[in-house]
């Protein structure tokens, strides 16, 4: 089956309007490096739209009617949003379902010291990355340090042009014959992938009246650049080494969202797997109008790690906020939410390999996502025998592709990669534990895993089409 390019579809009026969601994603991108970013964005944006806080909904006793919007967020990092549809909640949602953490490197718990002259900190890589990829290239820091009376420091540094940034070293082509004879995933390994912090001693004030000069003489002298940075980061953010212990920093490529390209069809950015989802699924939910169904859009952590943790898809915050919310319409018991879940139609929504010609072995041409496809369906996402995988039914596939012909969004089927070489988890199999019907959908990427990600305009502007005709629409 053969389809047309997505771009050759679309009007004059589809075009604007593709420009200006696909202006709004750089802006999520750049403001939502990491999880806890993410969701400060998302909240802000939400807000004004008429989105309300569930907990406090909850402390004040408020009831729920058609057309309520409220959210509920866990932990700082994980996020569900529920519009109160006009049919009983028993009868179904619509659910959107989104990652919004990346690969990145993380910093290690007692991270700071000095070699050789510089100051570095130790870091752990998160997800599944080519560690080679992370090297030499501009970083910056993002997180926070929770101090132990409680107080919360945020860091952002490496974004602002005045700032400073930050990298991983790489040994010089001259002498890398030994490096070079390594295999891919040995040419860095994951201890070299600290990150040099700085490089000048500390410089002792003689007049400074606070310490005698032997002191000051004894903290100059042993790792003086180290003590440099720990004086940087006591004057910047009051912050003392032993607070490092209960810190959440993540390095994450330094530098906006571009458009890339001489016709600017594309997107050039960091966390595109899966913000891109995440952006989307938001959107269409702040564009539906109220329908019979509730609608909901469920954001959450660790994906890449196999969605564990109490943020993960797999902890019960998410039953947990059906239940509170079917509470407050006057709905809730066990039974009840037990059949609301089970009766729901999900959009497990991440991302899907790209085909890449330089790299043609490794795909299906006749199951792959094209850049410029529109909007990506996976029937199921697992590796060689469909392990790990959520086969979804045909019944439920046809009826998103009577949606998705209705609503006229450019959609195309894809496997990831060649049956023997492919597969990838999504967070779809853990609600399919549910009854609901789930199916994988996205949005394809190209470079994906890797510190800058490519996707086509075309790509995002059909999903969020997809997305608002799925919650508006399916009724299975």
């Amino acid at each position: 089956m053969e389809k047309k390019n997505t771009w050759e579809t679309y009007s004059s009026k589809q075009l604007k309007e593709l420009e200006k969601i696909n202006a709004q994603y750089r802006d999520f991108l750049d403001n939502g490096k990491t999880e806890r970013e993410c969701i400060d964005t998302i909240v802000n944006t939400i807000e004004k739209s008429g989105y309300r806080e569930l907990e406090s909904l909850i402390k004040e006793g408020t009831a729920l009617k058609t057309g309520d919007k409220v959210y509920s967020v866990w932990m700082n990092k994980s996020i569900a949003m529920f519009q109160i549809g006009r049919k009983p909640m028993t009868d179904g949602m619509n659910i959107l379902g989104a990652h919004i953490d990346s690969p990145r490197l993380d910093v290690k718990q007692n991270p700071l010291y000095e070699d050789g002259g510089f100051a570095y900190l130790d870091t752990h890589y998160y997800g599944g990355v080519k560690k080679y990829q992370w090297v030499t290239i501009p970083l910056a820091i993002h997180g926070v340090i929770v101090k132990k009376d409680g107080t919360c420091v945020e860091i952002n540094i490496g974004e602002n042009e005045d700032d400073p940034v930050f990298f991983v070293s790489d040994l010089l082509i001259h002498l890398a014959q030994e490096q070079l004879e390594k295999k891919a995933a040995k040419v860095i390994e994951g201890e070299a992938l600290d990150i040099i912090v700085g490089n000048k001693p500390l410089l002792i004030d003689k007049k400074d009246k606070k310490k005698d000069e032997k002191e000051a003489g004894k903290e100059a002298g042993k790792e003086a650049v180290k003590a440099g940075v720990l004086d940087i980061l006591k004057e910047t953010y009051d912050i003392h080494e032993e607070d490092f212990v209960s810190a959440e920093l993540e390095i994450v490529p330094a530098g906006k969202a571009r458009e890339a390209g001489f016709d600017r069809s594309m997107i050039l950015a960091y966390g595109q797997d899966d913000r891109v989802c995440a952006y989307t699924s938001m959107q269409a939910m702040l564009d539906s109008d109220v329908t019979d169904r509730t609608m909901c859009c469920i954001l959450v952590d660790k994906e890449e790690i196999g969605s564990v943790g109490a943020t993960g898809m797999q902890s019960h915050f998410f039953e947990n906020a059906v239940a509170e919310v079917m509470n407050l319409t006057g709905e809730y018991s066990e039974l009840h939410v037990r059949r609301c879940l089970a009766h729901s139609c999900m959009l497990s929504s991440d991302v899907s390999s790209a085909f890449d010609p330089t790299y043609a072995s490794s795909f299906d041409k006749k199951n792959v996502a094209y850049l410029g496809g529109g909007m990506v369906i996976n029937k199921f996402t697992g590796a060689r025998g469909k392990s790990g995988s959520n086969d979804a039914n045909a019944e439920y596939l046809a009826h998103l592709r009577h949606i998705f012909d209705k609503a006229e969004v450019n959609f195309q089927t894809a496997e990831l990669g060649k049956v023997d070489l492919g597969g990838g988890g999504t967070i779809a199999y853990i609600l399919a534990l549910y009854g609901m019907n789930v199916i994988d959908s996205g949005v394809a990427v190209l470079n994906m895993h890797a510190p800058w990600e490519a996707t086509s305009k075309a790509d995002v502007y059909e999903t969020y089409r997809g997305y608002k005709a799925f919650v508006e629409g399916a009724s299975l």
